[in-house]
């Protein structure tokens, strides 16, 4: 909080947080009271599906799933499909069911005849369960299996926007989806941002490079900025053509005598191009050498917008952004975000 508040609408920040998680029951009720106010003035709506109104609507699967165990049968054998190509992102369990009352949300288990809620000493006959059920409906809740499901039986949509991971899991859940008749979204890949602040977009500037260059390796940027600062000369490329026209022309002459010859004069080939190849190499890595400045910079640079070597958005929190720039970073995201297109938006401060 202390390098929040230093930032021009930090306090204002700090202030939102403490509003929401200082004044509420739980951190649900909190949650939901700072996304109303970040995002209120979108049109975003959000809702707490624990409810007794709300869960009603999904008794009859919950029931399913506690004494039929059809969910996860399903789910199951559509993950041996898609697991040929698609990395498994959630596996069903026999029972895809929580309890949850007086701060306990525990998973449901069927042994020894009878239900028991993990952990706790709460067990429940078939015939209580089917009470508990009905006349609280609240104090079940779906796991990862079950949940798309709900969501889409609350707030029915025309399509769900996920990353990657979760897109590919949303694909485990299609055959769930038209066993219970219920209309399964179109999935559609999200936005993936890249936030460059001034001070990262003045370096790169200065190095002569671009943005979208920093999508490569640290080795291939050292490699691009000094083959373009020695403007070529540590290329091979010339003698590289030269060396191929060569031997075309050794190729065309041979064929006229004999053509068993070709394999030969395609051996003689190799061994003279690769060694150039090697060689050309070299030069670069001795070069490399000369630039620890600037390989130091790119480092930098590199760990900015690809903290530990992956996305932004992966490791970054939004406080910081918030903290400098207010709700002006939030309606830039807004305003820059795409429609269908499959692209990376890089979004500068300048």
């Amino acid at each position: 909080m202390g390098e929040l508040s230093v930032q021009p609408h930090g306090e204002e920040l700090i202030k939102m947080i403490k509003e929401a998680y200082l004044n509420s029951p739980d951190i649900q009720t909190a949650t939901f009271k700072l996304i109303h106010e970040l995002f209120a003035e979108y049109g975003l709506i959000t809702i707490i599906p624990d409810t007794a109104a709300f869960k009603k609507l999904m008794v009859s699967v919950f029931e399913d799933d506690l004494y039929h165990q059809t969910p996860g049968t399903i789910v199951e054998q559509t993950i041996e499909k898609l697991g040929q190509h698609y990395k498994v992102q959630a596996n069903p369990r026999a029972i895809n069911l929580f309890y949850l009352k007086d701060g306990v949300r525990e998973l449901i288990e069927w042994k020894n005849d009878h239900y028991e809620v993990r952990n706790t000493q709460i067990r429940f006959s078939k015939e209580e369960m089917a009470v508990a059920l009905n006349d609280h409906p609240d104090r079940f809740s779906p796991n990862v299996i079950l949940r798309g499901l709900f969501q889409e039986t609350l707030l029915p949509n025309i399509a769900f926007i996920g990353g990657g991971g979760e897109t590919s899991y949303w694909l485990e859940l299609k055959d769930l989806f038209h066993h219970y008749q219920t209309p399964y979204p179109v999935l559609v890949v999200r936005n993936s941002f890249l936030v460059v602040e001034e001070k990262w977009e003045e370096k790169i500037e200065r190095m002569g490079l671009q943005i979208s260059d920093f999508f490569q390796s640290e080795q291939q940027l050292l490699t691009l900025l000094v083959t373009r600062q020695a403007n070529g000369h540590l290329k091979l490329t010339h003698e590289l053509e030269a060396t191929m026209q060569l031997y075309d022309a050794i190729r065309a002459k041979a064929t006229q005598v004999d053509e068993t010859l070709l394999a030969h004069i395609e051996a003689l080939k190799a061994r003279t191009v690769k060694p150039l190849q090697e060689l050309e190499k070299k030069m670069i890595r001795a070069e490399k050498r000369k630039y620890g400045a600037e390989q130091q910079q790119i480092h930098q640079i590199k760990e900015a917008l690809f903290p530990t070597g992956g996305l932004q958005e992966r490791v970054e929190n939004f406080l910081p952004y918030y903290a400098k720039w207010g709700r002006q970073f939030i309606d830039c995201i807004y305003k820059s975000s795409l429609a269908l297109e499959q692209e990376f938006v890089i979004v500068k401060q300048r």
